[in-house]
């Protein structure tokens, strides 16, 4: 099972015995189907179950109110939505020596952007997909106090970062500085919208080149798109691309 190198260390030991009992528990119907072990993340061990579900279970008490947050808004959108992603299809509780809840979720075919980048032909996909997403949400609809807000709320963190590859690198020139400057003074015309919030490649699925499905909604929001709109310059390969995308 694959862990990244410098992830935090488990708080509760998440093995393949403890979700069977979960699931021989919970939810006896799926108990028996094959379950393997995928990765253990940052905050979440994934183990595949069957041939059509994934079982996400947090392995550390940061990441459950993640989870928790993914299975309260989630499915508001999920069947709006051109593309797959993992809204829960069942939902565990605590029990079995086990303090927090999961859930089962549909198992998303692909591989994440960063390794099997997009083919430039999957700018009118992505654009579907952001067009469908940003909507209207409910006026409850939960607020996020660093995705979505105005550019001035992270001027400090964002020319910090900026000074830094500055003194290392050629990259930040005088156009970019311009783009910077003029974006902080900018005021947002648009109304909110949901925001996926987290849209860079790691977060997004390839298969064969095609967009796949979209993961890792964690940050789930309310706020301005254009948060989700820099996906189209991580994502997409070509100039062209982009412009077909916008």
């Amino acid at each position: 099972m694959s862990q990244p190198a410098t992830s935090p260390a488990a708080e509760v030991n998440v093995d393949s015995g403890l979700v069977r009992t979960l699931l021989k528990t919970q939810h006896p119907d799926l108990a028996e189907l094959p379950l393997e072990e995928l990765a253990a993340g940052w905050d979440n061990v994934t183990f595949r179950l069957g041939e059509d579900m994934a079982v996400r279970v947090p392995r550390r008490l940061a990441s459950v109110a993640m989870l928790e947050h993914e299975q309260r808004w989630l499915p508001t959108i999920a069947t709006h939505l051109p593309l797959p992603v993992p809204s829960p299809l069942r939902i565990g509780r605590p029990g079995d020596q086990y303090p927090w809840p999961w859930s089962i979720v549909p198992w998303l075919k692909g591989e994440t952007a960063d390794v099997a980048p997009l083919k430039a032909d999957q700018a009118k996909p992505l654009a579907r997909f952001l067009r469908a997403l940003h909507v209207s949400t409910p006026p409850n609809a939960p607020r996020n106090p660093s995705r979505g807000v105005p550019l001035q709320q992270r001027a400090a963190s964002a020319e910090e970062r900026m000074h830094r590859l500055a003194q290392k690198t050629p990259l930040i020139t005088a156009t970019v500085r311009m783009a910077w400057e003029s974006g902080v003074q900018a005021l947002s015309d648009e109304a909110p919208t949901w925001l996926h919030g987290d849209l860079h490649p790691m977060n997004v699925l390839v298969d064969d080149g095609s967009l796949s499905g979209v993961i890792d909604w964690a940050d789930i929001s309310v706020g301005d798109r254009a948060t989700d709109l820099a996906s189209i310059w991580m994502l997409l390969p070509t100039a062209a691309s982009r412009e077909l995308a916008i």
